[in-house]
């Protein structure tokens, strides 16, 4: 009886990515599963493989392919209407908070003319590039791009509209890895960027942030209005500095005002995800670069609370319900 020919090469790494192989007039021919590798990780599987069968006696070339199944990736949009609402560090809490419930995510700091993610997250790693490819940085069990990891600080970026939509696009494409979600800390406002990520990306839907107060909610109207134009699902509101409570006396006031997100959601029949505070603890662990989801305090517990929420939303959404 003739031996089977994927036989003859014998045991070899990583058997359980091995979806085929064969042997034939010294050729082995390999075909790998790399889905869920980093370009990283699928360049060492081949590598590992190929130095492997190239010990088989008899084997006088080698053939890998590498085969990939499209990772199921949902983008999530957070944004504003206007500046200062605390969207990026709403946008890199949640990120933790999500990962810290199990799941993989990837955050993109789409704020081209302000980024801010590097300071918050506490960290100046830059990433690094395999061909076109940017490798995201890894922190608080995330991983990250930020457009703040590749210019000096404090030098302004004067980008006309396509500087800044070219420069998303090399974020979006980056090499994400397993992520299955991605999010997207998008500028405040309804221009350039925003357009391009709908048009080219197509978000699965988008989180608004807004402070309780009239002047903020007009604004983050037209953003919600910009999502319902371009048929985006918008997942729910975030109303952050709801309340300050004094350190000293314990006293709760509404410097912005009160419920005034979680009325407007009411009113447009959206969800509302949750209310943050006017936190002097929130503010210096962000400053700090300490991202208060990556703790075990109250801090943390309210970002779980939203980012619980929004995957209810995320999935009600999906299901088309």
């Amino acid at each position: 009886m003739t031996a089977d020919p994927s036989e003859c090469l014998g045991d070899l790494p990583h058997e359980e990515r091995i979806r085929s192989r064969k042997l034939a007039s010294g050729v082995a021919t390999i075909i790998a599963d790399a889905s869920g590798l980093t370009k990283a990780d699928a360049d060492r599987l081949e590598r590992e493989l190929r130095a492997a069968v190239l010990q088989t006696p008899g084997v006088t070339e080698v053939r890998i392919a590498m085969t990939a199944a499209e990772p199921s990736r949902t983008l999530i949009a957070i944004g504003s209407g206007k500046g200062g609402v605390g969207k990026s560090t709403i946008s890199v809490n949640l990120a933790i908070a999500l990962a810290r419930m199990g799941r993989k995510v990837g955050l993109i700091d789409a704020d081209v003319y302000g980024p801010s993610q590097p300071t918050l997250l506490g960290t100046d790693a830059k990433p690094r590039a395999e061909g076109e490819q940017l490798i995201p940085v890894e922190t608080h069990g995330i991983r990250f791009l930020s457009l703040g990891q590749l210019v000096s600080p404090g030098h302004a970026l004067a980008w006309r509209g396509p500087m800044a939509t070219g420069a998303l696009a090399k974020l979006i494409d980056a090499d994400w890895g397993d992520c299955e979600l991605l999010i997207v800390d998008l500028p405040p406002g309804t221009g350039d960027v925003q357009l391009s990520l709908i048009q080219k990306s197509r978000p699965a839907g988008a989180v608004i942030v807004s402070t309780p107060q009239d002047l903020s909610l007009i604004d983050a109207r037209r953003a919600i209005d910009l999502f319902d134009k371009t048929s985006v699902p918008v997942l729910g509101i975030v109303e952050n500095m709801a309340t300050y409570v004094c350190p000293h006396c314990g006293e709760a006031s509404h410097p912005f005002g009160s419920g005034g997100a979680e009325a407007a959601a009411k009113d447009m029949d959206l969800p509302f995800l949750g209310r943050l505070p006017l936190s002097l603890s929130i503010r210096e662990a962000s400053d700090a670069g300490e991202p208060p989801a990556a703790s075990d305090g109250p801090d943390a517990e309210a970002f779980r609370t939203i980012a619980a929420k929004l995957l209810e939303t995320v999935a009600h959404s999906s299901s088309g319900g």
